[in-house]
């Protein structure tokens, strides 16, 4: 009577245990449902470097979706692995790093999100023989993939050069590489380039740091681990834009960095004898090599509106805090549109107003979706939707908001709407681009390199 008594509370207590699993399972395939129509009504999907599940190998144990640092990109359905707001994909790659089985690679994004993208070789080579195109404007966002690309670039030229330098010694006043760009990949290159004993000369129209200096204070930047010239492992796996700058100046401080800054590149041309000509807004250099690492959001992109040339307007919102007790307006409704209100928000008696033409924000990273929903709910800020600003004037702004005028009072007005990409610049200097999908092709270089290590790891 005892064993029956307990095997009864056993098979109870495995009921109980199982209903509440199951319960679970229920809801969890119920919210992912719900973020899979949502990614229909608000994405074509990846915009860039992004997971290819292989439904074959994946055991449905939904670790990848845990891991994610933008949100529900991936989710488990059918007990499979599925992106379902591509959207918000970033390439971050820690889903392809938990996966217990390597059913995750991280490849390219489809053709629908490839035009006008610049045709690459495997080493990052341009359809211009020695031109080398790294970091975000090759279709990658995340700074360890523009740190890896810069260094590979620099790897590939000076392998390349070995060989001709022996054969014919270097001309006097040609550079071996001219790296266009001070950012992550243009810092890497360079550096690669003093390991490699290269003679180089880094230019940028701007300061060191590329875009992530022209970002707002204390923006968080994630990373990952990466190897870094002259430094080894950077570990850091999520840091602010001052941490990351005072890094990088950490490591040029111990070399002679050859940077010069102000030098915004007009053109490439390639001289008869092979060699590049790069004019420069300061002069001309020549190079056998060229590394472009100049980002793809180019010159912002301007609205047209009436009194858009006023000294209020502006572009990029560096120091947030120099704006207190004002009428402030923020034209976007992507991420750098949100960080910039939420961060002029938090200042000392600002009243701000964000303006998005419509009717929902779309495209936001996970962790700004929940803080503009609590700056609403607390009203920190006022957002108004399905609006578009028609006139600025210098005490106010004019706003079409669902057909109807609406003036708001104003002292300071940023606008993001976006940068226009240098796709004209890269026609200019005989850059092939392209609508092609990378998808097929990533991915089998990714199982082909695994295949490779099981091989090395079972010899």
């Amino acid at each position: 009577m005892e064993m029956l008594l307990t095997v009864f509370i056993a098979v109870v207590v495995t009921l109980f245990f199982t209903a509440g699993h199951l319960r679970n399972l229920k809801k969890r395939e119920a919210r992912a449902h719900e973020a899979a129509e949502k990614g229909k009504l608000l994405s074509g999907g990846p915009q860039s470097q992004h997971p290819h599940i292989d439904a074959a190998h994946c055991i449905g144990c939904g670790t990848c979706t845990t891991v994610c640092p933008e949100g529900d990109v991936l989710a488990v359905l059918g007990g499979k692995a599925v992106i379902v707001n591509g959207y918000k994909c970033i390439g971050h790659g820690l889903c392809a790093d938990a996966c217990p089985v390597g059913a995750i690679t991280m490849v390219m994004a489809s053709p629908s999100m490839g035009a006008d993208m610049p045709n690459l070789t495997a080493e990052y080579e341009t359809s211009v023989a020695n031109l080398f195109i790294a970091g975000e404007l090759g279709g990658l966002a995340l700074i360890k993939n523009a740190i890896n690309q810069g260094r590979d670039c620099v790897d590939t030229i000076a392998q390349r050069q070995g060989g001709m330098k022996q054969a014919a010694p270097g001309s006097a006043g040609i550079y071996d590489v001219v790296i266009v760009g001070a950012g992550p990949a243009g810092i890497s290159a360079s550096l690669r380039a003093i390991e490699k004993k290269l003679n180089y000369l880094t230019l940028d129209e701007g300061e060191i740091g590329g875009t992530v200096a022209k970002y707002p204070r204390q923006k968080l930047v994630m990373t990952s681990p990466v190897e870094f010239p002259l430094y080894g492992k950077f570990k850091k796996m999520e840091l602010s834009k001052e941490e990351l700058i005072a890094f990088w100046r950490q490591v040029i401080g111990r070399v002679d960095f050859n940077f010069r800054k102000g030098q915004k590149v007009e053109d490439i041309k390639k001289d008869g004898d092979g060699i590049f000509s790069i004019t420069t807004g300061g002069g001309k250099y020549r190079s056998r090599a060229v590394v472009l690492a100049i980002g793809k959001s180019g010159s912002p992109r301007k609205l047209g509106v009436k009194g858009e040339d006023l000294p209020k307007v502006m572009y990029r919102l560096i120091e947030a805090d120099h704006y207190v007790h004002k009428h402030l307006m923020v034209v976007g409704g992507g991420d750098s549109a949100v960080e910039a209100a939420m961060g002029l928000a938090h200042q000392v008696g600002n009243h701000v107003t964000l303006s998005y033409r419509k009717t929902a924000f779309s495209r936001l990273k996970e962790r700004n979706a929940q803080r503009i929903e609590e700056c609403i709910r607390k009203g920190k800020l006022n957002v108004v939707f399905n609006s578009i600003p028609v006139e600025f004037h210098p005490e106010s702004v004019t706003l079409d908001v669902d057909g109807a005028l609406q003036e708001i009072p104003n002292d300071y007005v940023w606008i993001f709407a976006g940068g226009e990409p240098p796709t004209a610049f890269l026609k200019k200097i005989g850059v092939a681009l392209g609508m092609h999908d990378m998808t097929a092709e990533g991915s089998s270089e990714a199982h082909a390199a695994a295949s490779a290590r099981e091989e090395l790891a079972s010899a």
